[in-house]
This record gives structure tokens, C-alpha cells and sequence, in this order.
């Protein structure tokens, strides 16, 4: 399977096939700007130091100062941090926020650090890359298996080490230490403002029956969201396996079985089904919001979702994307679906530069006229150029970019 990076740049082929852009401005942007890898030596609780990898990719910075999450991962590696970054300058353009795109990460599992030595290693990633970070540089957030804790830990590192008393450097910080209200649900908000704007364009109506590929922060927001709007989850699933109901769940009902059990599986009036079999459950809405490369020309062809709205960051490959277009499957890109998480990014370090606190109906309500404006245009560029969504999105952040660039 080819890397999350080389994906990219294959979606970014296909685009410059139905629409020309400038030569020099696409070449430009199959390359970052730069990508740093640093080793970060930290003092273990047994006394015995330990280095870890870590990157910073700063991929494109032409609307404003990088942007992008920080991922803490055992298989986290370069080419996944690359595309993560060029996808966030996509994002960062289609949401039209003035931010460009980065990544950054360590190739960790943080379930085997305890707390201090979690501390110590996010500050020294800071320690590391301090210098090309910054309010107007490089505005770094959560990911993959970071919190507002870590966010804080770090946005105090750089306080320390350059004196900015701003807190704008890092995003997704605790509220009452310089986050935003509503940063933590954003994603899945966003990504369901994006569908409610998108449904009827898309021939869906009434309450939809949705299956969810994740459980954590995104996966669980999103199905909190879809079900106080009147929708059903008929299935949702962690990276052990998932549950099917379909009548729909009590997701409270089921974040309570999680807690005491530590698995989905075996949910009362529930049926155990694999990530695989959840993929190809018949609904209207699947929502993959796990990890990359989840559907591909190998299971694409079984997909019997009539819509997919992508929460996870690259979860489709180029070849899936081919064959659903056939089977007239729309996917709302995850350029498009998930950019609320960045957007309110943007609202907290905005707030943070001005000295200012939003209320969530504020923030909420500005995300939403946001996503809603996103969406509409996206839909219209697909239809212009008679293509799908994904390719709409790109064509729309490749204008913008195009035109700040050059």
C-alpha cells in the first residue's frame, strides 16, 4: 500500500487533470518548505534515558503561519506527518482561514510513559523546535493521542524558553489557560454542520441511520452530536472491534459499558462485528473517523453507505476513491469534513492575539456560518467542474493558494 504522502500528491495529480493551474505553483507545493526530524532524550522514572523521534513538517505557509497537530503514535513516521501537514494547507485554504499547513509528531505510545515522562518529553519536543515556532510562524495543536494537558505543558515550555506571554503559539489548551470554548467538540461539530449543509444536495432525508469508525475524541462527538439532532448510530466501533444495533444505541448507555469493560464488544442487545464488517454495513451515513487507508480498493466495491463523510484525515485511498465515484457514493472529503477542528484552532489563537474569550454559542455560531460557507462552495466547484467533492475542495483551497503565492 502506498504511504499517506505519496496518496496525497496522487489527489493533487488528479486535480491538476481537470483543472490547469500555473506549473511552477504545483510543483512548488509537492514539496514542504522544510521538514525537521529531531531526537528528544528523556529521563525515564527509572533513571535510564531514553531518545525518541520526533518531527515538524511546515509544509506551505503562503495564507499565514503554519498550522497543524502534533500526533503521538507508535507507527507516527515522516510520510504520514508530510501528508498530514499538505492536507492541513488544503484545509486550512477550503475553510478560508488565513493559516497555512504543518504537522508534527513522536513516534510514541504514550500508554507506556507515565505522566512525568509524557511531560518531559512534550516539553523537549518544544525544547527542540522552539525557535521556528511562534504566534506569527508556526501555531502547533492537538492530535492523535494529545490533550489541552499536553498543549498546556508545551504553550508553558515556550513561555518559558522565549518569554511570550501570549499563549497564541499552541491551540486546544484548557479553557481558563487560553483555550477556546468549544475546541473540544469542533471537529465532530464541524464535520456534522458540513453534512446538515450537504444532506439534501446529496439525496438524503429525515433522520439518517449512521455507522461510526472510532471512538475517541472525534468518533464519540460525532455520534453525541448526530443523535441530539435525531439521527441514529446503528454502529460505531474502537480499534478493538465495534457493536451493531440496528434500532440504534444510547450512547451514554455505551460510553458507561466502555468505562467498566474496556471494549465495546458485548453491549447489551448489541451484535459484535469487526471494523472490517462495520465499513460495509448497509446506512446512510458511514463515518470513518479512525486513521488512514481504511477504505480501499479492496473493500470499496462492498461499501453500502449512501453518503461518507470523512472525519478521519485520509481514510480513503486514491483507487477507493475511483470506484466509489463509480458506484455514486459521495464522500465529503476530510480537506472539507473535518477542518472545524482547525477553524476553531484558529478562533482560539485569534482570541489569544486580541486578549479575548468567546462564549461557545459565539464560537459555535461562527463555525457554523464558516462550515456552511466551506460546504456550499465546495459543492459548487464539484458541480462547475463535474466531479466529485474531494476534487471540488482541492480545486477551491488550489485557487486560493495559487493566488497568494503567486
Amino acid at each position: 500500500m502506498k504511504n499517506p504522502f505519496e496518496n496525497g500528491m496522487e489527489q493533487l495529480s488528479k486535480v491538476t487533470k481537470i483543472k490547469s493551474f500555473n506549473e511552477e505553483f504545483i510543483t512548488r507545493l509537492r514539496q514542504p518548505d522544510r521538514d525537521i526530524r529531531i531526537s528528544i532524550p528523556v529521563k525515564m522514572d527509572n533513571d535510564v534515558t531514553k531518545v525518541f523521534e520526533g518531527y515538524r513538517v511546515e509544509y506551505n505557509n503562503a495564507r499565514g503561519p503554519y498550522k497543524g497537530g502534533i500526533r503521538y503514535h507508535k507507527d507516527t513516521e515522516i510520510n504520514e506527518v508530510k501528508a498530514l501537514a499538505f492536507w492541513m494547507a488544503i484545509k486550512c485554504a477550503v475553510a478560508n482561514i488565513p493559516m497555512g499547513g504543518g504537522k508534527g509528531g513522536i513516534t510514541v505510545d504514550p500508554k507506556t510513559l507515565s505522566k512525568g515522562e509524557l511531560e518531559r518529553l512534550s516539553r523537549g519536543w518544544v525544547q527542540k523546535l522552539s525557535d521556528i515556532l511562534g504566534p506569527q510562524k508556526d501555531v502547533p495543536a492537538p492530535d492523535v493521542n494529545t490533550t489541552p494537558e499536553i498543549m498546556d505543558w508545551m504553550s508553558d515550555e515556550y513561555e518559558k524558553i522565549t518569554g511570550d506571554k501570549t499563549r497564541a503559539t499552541f491551540t486546544g489548551k484548557p479553557i481558563g489557560k487560553g483555550g477556546s470554548e468549544g475546541r473540544g467538540p469542533a471537529t465532530g461539530l464541524g464535520g456534522f454542520y458540513v453534512f446538515d449543509s450537504l444532506k439534501g444536495q446529496l439525496g438524503l432525508q429525515g433522520k439518517c441511520k449512521v455507522v461510526i469508525q472510532g471512538f475517541g475524541n472525534v468518533g464519540l462527538n460525532a455520534a453525541q452530536i448526530f443523535i441530539s439532532h435525531g439521527h441514529s448510530i446503528i454502529a460505531i466501533s474502537d480499534s478493538k472491534g465495534g457493536v451493531y444495533n440496528p434500532l440504534g444505541f444510547d450512547i451514554e448507555k455505551l460510553i458507561e459499558h466502555k468505562k467498566n469493560t474496556g471494549a465495546l464488544a458485548g453491549f447489551a442487545g448489541s451484535t459484535d462485528i469487526t471494523n472490517e464488517e462495520l465499513l460495509e454495513t448497509e446506512c446512510d451515513v458511514l463515518v470513518p473517523a479512525a486513521f488512514e487507508n481504511q477504505i480501499t480498493d479492496a473493500n470499496a466495491d462492498k461499501i453500502r453507505a449512501k453518503v461518507i463523510l470523512e472525519l478521519a484525515n485520509g481514510p480513503i485511498t486514491p483507487e477507493a476513491d475511483e470506484i466509489l465515484f463509480n458506484k455514486d457514493i459521495p464522500v465529503i472529503p476530510d480537506v472539507l469534513a473535518n477542518s472545524g477542528g482547525v477553524t476553531v484552532s484558529y478562533f482560539e489563537w485569534d482570541q489569544n492575539l486580541k486578549g479575548e474569550h468567546w462564549s461557545e454559542k459565539e464560537v459555535f455560531d461562527k463555525l457554523l456560518a464558516m462550515m456552511d460557507d466551506a460546504a456550499q462552495e465546495t459543492f459548487k466547484k464539484a458541480k462547475e467542474y463535474s466531479t466529485d467533492l474531494r476534487r471540488g475542495a482541492f480545486i477551491l483551497a488550489l485557487e486560493r493558494l495559487e493566488e497568494k503565492m503567486l
